[in-house]
């Protein structure tokens, strides 16, 4: 019986991980093991280590558990957090984190025309 609830228990951590890392914006798919020599293990093992650090904000870090449930899904967190890195610098990412969940003011950009 304990080994049944073991192997229960495996495969439901198992199966909730890997369901995380296909459909939740980790991009995760069989393409990996189409890589040469050793580069398909690289990108997995740089993928579980990015799942590792969001795991444990999602533990430690009430800001970024705020920020995750305002988006109302990874997926969307994560869309937004790329689009802030393409055109911002943070200091932190408490300020990125701060800037998603508070919102940001932006000042209208200066258009230069060239007088020709």
């Amino acid at each position: 019986y304990e080994l049944m609830r073991g192997g229960r228990a495996r495969w439901k951590i198992e199966n909730e991980t890997f369901n995380t890392l296909k459909n939740q914006g980790y991009h995760f798919g069989h393409n990996y093991g189409l890589g040469k020599k050793n580069l398909s293990v690289v990108f997995v093992m740089l993928m579980m280590l990015a799942f590792l650090v969001d795991q444990t904000q999602q533990l430690c870090c009430p800001l970024f558990r705020a920020t995750w449930h305002k988006m109302g899904s990874k997926r969307e967190l994560w869309d937004r957090m790329r689009s802030l890195f393409r055109d911002f610098a943070f200091k932190s990412m408490r300020m990125l984190y701060e800037a998603l969940f508070y919102g940001m003011k932006f000042q209208p950009p200066i258009i230069l025309y060239d007088d020709d």
